[in-house]
């Protein structure tokens, strides 16, 4: 495997922000799920849970609900504002004011062409969903008291309205209040304490499901009018509630961390005999679960311990198979550090600052495993604060360590760092081409940016000082839309490789500023790529786990990417459930492929044989333990390291050694506050 110079980096301190809202697409399998700093992540289900688009987060947005109509994404928000999301530009496209207060809640009837939301001032407000934008229509006869969550019935001529102590139901095409369901306050409870309904569903047998702040979940027939059932599930909110697509599961979120499953079964031996049955209870949150989906094979949850938990039910899938696994995501799929290889140089990415670290040194020697004595520790050199009120949503170092930039939805700012990184100074004639951004890439030598723009087109632009001069804009094929989510230039200057969450991956010839090929498109999004130095063979990674070598050159797959893909991967390789986020290489062994994902990397070296079924991954410290003939039987050429916590970097620099930058989980769980069990409004 040789052996490095490890810099183990531990001071990276992200804290990923809570999980307030989500909703599931059954049309696009994707989940669009919502922070409390007003980030959006879209996960793809179908493509092994990946992360394929972030939309950055807004100090003034705070995201309360979600809601998909077909492939558009709407969301609601304390601020009292409807906002519609351009997912091909990862930005918001509009909002509107609905004009009544903080809004609570969102939903869309069953046709997709009206939207109601849930308003402070106790109103429900309809509005009509157009091609180009909504519609204000009507209100729904105005209520005391806020409207805290709502459902439409399936035939979308009903809507049941959450609020405090009550349910009310209303006609959508009258707008009038049909029924008033009265909540148990529960035994004991003081009558001055509200129960406030936090979340409804209404099914298409007329059946409507709530859950409130006294911990129940009550099933009220919503014909008549009348309570049939009340399942208390905790002494604490029952926050969230979420229906299988077929109505026969139910899942429901408490503030104690845990996620409780009712199914509608038979009672007795006469099927048509059935009822809403309490079968398991989950626990996989340490703190509030505000945010639930029901998905055909699992239940998906999230809450204020920043995880997002896919939980397979055993009944939907087969058991012990990679479909069983449970999954959480505790960290973006996409790198937030950069290395200045050149320099010794990080770069770490918060929402709403950057840091820049030099790298400590040692002179000394040790044993493999051990640690070595420390010349001069890390040293922060910069912390740079964004301007404005958006997120920072990519940002890149120069190899050289001599340039920083950082681009928001809304602006783009270039810095030259001098003396070392000491001191820093914003570039302000910038060409007037280089917007926004969604990616960005320095050239290795340091001597021209790379910017992804709108339609996976790429903004070229050399550095000089005291002003950049623009070289051109990269244009893929015709009708390409989606956003550029990597950026991997070559080594001698000459390729830039870009990939978007449309599976395309482009390759330009930055000597002519044109397209050079498009590597033949696979159906999983790449996570990560990079192009080798002396070779100029691409190499891609997907989120589905396989490998690809392409030659630029010849523009074809290359002999070991064919004989990869003929004998395939080992089966445990195929199983992790986290993507590979990076991809670099060894410049003493040209043979050597380094890819790194949150709990492992491994070094993939193309002169062993590939590793058969037979063979077990072990990880290398473990490999050296054994006798000498299972270290030659299990001998392969996929090197793994497991002996780190929560990789979020894995880097080689110039002189060979290699960063490693971790985040261990349990910091974050210490960082996180007391759960809180008795709820209070912020408006």
């Amino acid at each position: 495997m040789g052996e490095f110079k490890v810099h183990r980096i531990r001071f990276f301190d992200y804290m990923p922000s809570a999980i307030r809202a989500m909703a599931f697409s059954t049309r696009t399998e994707r989940l669009a799920l919502a922070r409390a700093d007003g980030a959006l992540e879209i996960f793809n289900f179908s493509d092994n849970y990946f992360q394929e688009k972030v939309l950055p987060g807004h100090d003034g947005r705070a995201v309360e609900a979600l809601c998909w109509v077909g492939p558009r994404l709407f969301s609601a928000g304390l601020n009292g504002e409807i906002t519609e999301y351009d997912l091909e530009n990862l930005r918001p496209r509009y909002t509107v004011d609905a004009y009544g207060g903080p809004i609570w809640t969102i939903g869309v009837n069953s046709q997709g062409t009206l939207l109601a939301v849930g308003c402070e001032d106790g109103t429900v407000k309809m509005f009509e969903v157009l091609k180009e934008r909504i519609q204000f229509q009507r209100n729904l006869d105005r209520q005391r008291g806020r409207i805290i969550s709502l459902s439409w019935h399936p035939s979308g001529t009903l809507i049941a309205a959450g609020m405090m102590d009550m349910i009310r139901i209303f006609d959508a095409e009258t707008g009038r209040a049909t029924h008033r369901l009265v909540v148990d306050r529960g035994a004991g409870a003081s009558k001055s304490k509200e129960v406030v309904v936090w979340s409804i569903a209404f099914l298409s047998d007329y059946t409507i499901i709530s859950s409130d702040s006294a911990g129940k979940v009550q099933i009220w027939d919503g014909l008549n009018g009348t309570l049939i059932r009340t399942h208390l599930i905790t002494k604490w909110d029952v926050l969230a509630l979420s229906v299988s697509q077929d109505e026969s599961s139910l899942v429901a979120g408490t503030s104690e961390g845990t996620v409780v499953q009712f199914q509608f079964l038979s009672s007795t031996v006469d099927r048509l005999d059935k009822d809403w049955v309490r079968t398991r209870t989950f626990k996989n949150h340490s703190h509030d679960v505000r945010a639930l989906a029901h998905t055909e094979t699992a239940v998906v949850s999230g809450g204020m311990d920043t995880q997002l938990v896919v939980r397979p039910l055993l009944d939907k899938v087969e058991k012990n198979t990679r479909e069983s696994a449970i999954r959480k995501v505790s960290f973006p799929h996409r790198s937030l550090v950069c290395c200045a290889k050149k320099a010794g140089v990080l770069l770490f990415q918060f929402p709403d600052h950057l840091e820049l670290w030099r790298l400590g040194e040692s002179d000394g020697y040790g044993k493999p495993g051990g640690s070595l004595p420390v010349k001069r520790g890390p040293e922060k050199l910069i912390q740079l604060k964004r301007k404005g009120e958006d997120h920072i949503c990519c940002s890149a170092l120069s190899p050289c360590g001599g340039w920083l930039a950082y681009s928001t939805v809304t602006s783009f700012r270039l810095y030259r760092l001098l003396n070392g990184s000491i001191s820093i100074c914003k570039v302000s004639k910038l060409p007037k081409d280089l917007r926004p951004a969604h990616q960005l890439c320095f050239s290795t030598d340091s001597s021209k940016l790379f910017a992804s723009s709108s339609n996976s087109s790429v903004v070229v632009v050399a550095l000089n000082e005291p002003e950049c001069k623009y070289l051109g804009t990269l244009k893929a094929k015709y009708g390409c839309r989606q956003p550029v989510h990597l950026l991997s230039a070559s080594d001698n200057g000459k390729w830039l490789a870009t990939a978007n969450t449309d599976c395309e991956v482009h390759v330009y010839n930055l000597d002519k500023l044109k397209l050079h090929c498009t590597v033949p498109v696979y159906g999983s999004c790449p996570t990560a790529m990079a192009i080798h130095p002396t070779t100029s063979n691409l190499v891609v990674v997907h989120a589905d786990q396989q490998i690809f070598e392409y030659s630029l050159v010849k523009k074809e797959y290359t002999e070991w990417s064919r004989r990869l893909q003929k004998q395939g991967l080992h089966s445990l390789w195929l199983e992790r459930d986290t993507p590979i986020t990076h991809v670099t290489f060894n410049p003493k062994n040209p043979a050597h492929i380094i890819v790194q994902d949150l709990f492992m990397f491994c070094i993939i070296d193309k002169s062993l044989p590939l590793p058969e079924a037979k063979n077990v991954l072990y990880n290398q410290m473990t490999l050296r333990s054994l006798p000498e003939p299972d270290r030659v039987l299990h001998s392969h050429g996929f090197k793994i390291c497991k002996d780190f916590q929560h990789l979020l970097c894995v880097s080689l620099l110039e002189d060979h050694s290699l960063v490693v930058v971790e985040r261990p989980l349990l910091d974050i769980v210490s960082q996180l506050p007391a759960p809180v069990r008795q709820k209070k409004f912020a408006t």
